[in-house]
């Protein structure tokens, strides 16, 4: 009699410890706050945080991981120390520690706690380019209908919008440098020496997540992390007339230092929604708004793009493809204050995506070259283009 009594109550206490807070014992699977990742800095020294609080607070991942594993419910995992292997492990599993880690930051009231020595005011911190640094950087070129008509009138651009709708071909993809190229926010766009005619062009960057080739568009969004703001800065300029080649040049166009900037930060798919239904793009130079856009304007949707250039290229982790830029740039240049339709020494420009961030950088030129150079560098603008 004793001994069932005893079996009975064992079961009972299995039983009850096996029903009771499922929060303690199981992976989180849903965030209770949304959250951006980035890469920051404090003191020079580097590290994946969080962004939660309407982009007002930081949270160091790993510091704040290292504070949750003390609590005895939680297995010990390490964090990843860059954003490259934080965007690998993401979807298999490390997304589930994030929620969970966010989960226990909110439950324990510890974000806003001013002894959490792991959670930042955001104007403590140095924002960084998120990536540091990708694999590659793929661009859409003349993706939107109004950057394929600069200048146009509404009656033009209708006519060629229409014409464009019927013969779309593919999109035409170009790389672009990342280390060198790759600046985060708050950092000066410098203007090569003598090279005035540098235009501005805001763009969203997707960030693939998976490795993949030949991902149908049906599929493309299973290969994506997430969304970050971007701009490509581009260098009107041409190349001098003589040699080989007349036509374009896009590494003069598209290849100089600091003509990638990425950030502030990354926003998970899953907190952003579909883009092409979201997106919302807007550029302003001095306070004047130059370019304003949004998804419908797209020739080549953010899937098609994704088809397109996995067909070329394995796409990798951390890898970036940027969706193109629309209408207020070129023949459609807005005239500002300082004259000129090109950015201008001293001029601070801001890059926005609704629901991401925003991008401030100045402009500041080059003002001169080493003195031993034989001449076959880049020469300036005006050596060769009458103004």
């Amino acid at each position: 009699m004793i001994r069932k009594f005893l079996k009975t109550l064992t079961f009972s206490m299995v039983l009850s410890i096996l029903a009771g807070p499922a929060n303690v014992f199981a992976q989180a699977m849903e965030s209770v706050e949304p959250f951006k990742v980035g890469t920051f800095a404090v003191n020079d020294t580097p590290f994946v945080g969080l962004v939660v609080r309407n982009d007002s607070l930081i949270v160091d991942v790993n510091g704040a991981n290292r504070a949750m594993q003390l609590q005895w419910r939680y297995s010990k995992l390490d964090m990843p120390t860059d954003m490259i292997g934080f965007i690998e492990q993401y979807e298999y599993g490390l997304k589930y520690r994030v929620y969970e880690l966010v989960n226990w930051l909110v439950a324990n009231d510890l974000i806003n706690s001013a002894d959490a020595s792991y959670v930042y005011p955001v104007g403590d911190v140095d924002i960084l380019a998120p990536i540091l640094y990708p694999s590659k950087i793929m661009n859409a070129a003349v993706n939107f209908y109004t950057h394929a008509c600069e200048g146009c009138n509404d009656d033009e651009l209708a006519r060629r919008t229409r014409e464009r709708q019927t013969n779309r071909g593919v999109p035409y993809l170009f790389l672009k440098p990342t280390r060198g190229a790759v600046i985060g926010d708050g950092e000066d766009i410098l203007m090569p020496y003598g090279r005035d005619e540098i235009e501005y062009e805001v763009e969203m960057a997707i960030v693939f997540g998976k490795t993949g080739k030949y991902i149908s568009a049906g599929r493309a969004y299973d290969h994506v992390f997430g969304y970050m703001v971007a701009m490509d800065i581009s260098d009107r300029g041409g190349r001098p007339p003589g040699g080989y080649g007349s036509g374009s040049d896009w590494f003069v166009g598209k290849g100089h230092d600091t003509f990638a900037p990425h950030g502030p930060w990354i926003v998970p798919k899953e907190f952003y929604g579909d883009p092409m239904e979201r997106l919302h793009q807007i550029t302003v130079v001095d306070g004047v708004t130059v370019q304003q856009a949004r998804a419908g304007d797209m020739i080549h949707n953010i899937p098609e793009l994704i088809e397109y250039a996995s067909s070329l290229i394995t796409v990798f982790p951390g890898d970036v493809l940027q969706s193109g830029t629309s209408g207020g740039t070129g023949a459609g240049r807005v005239q500002r204050a300082s004259g000129s339709g090109f950015l201008v020494d001293g001029e601070t420009i801001e890059a926005s995506i609704e629901g991401i961030g925003t991008l401030r950088h100045k402009i500041v030129a080059e003002r001169e070259v080493p003195a031993d150079l034989s001449g076959s560098q880049l020469p300036p603008t005006r050596t060769y283009r009458n103004r």
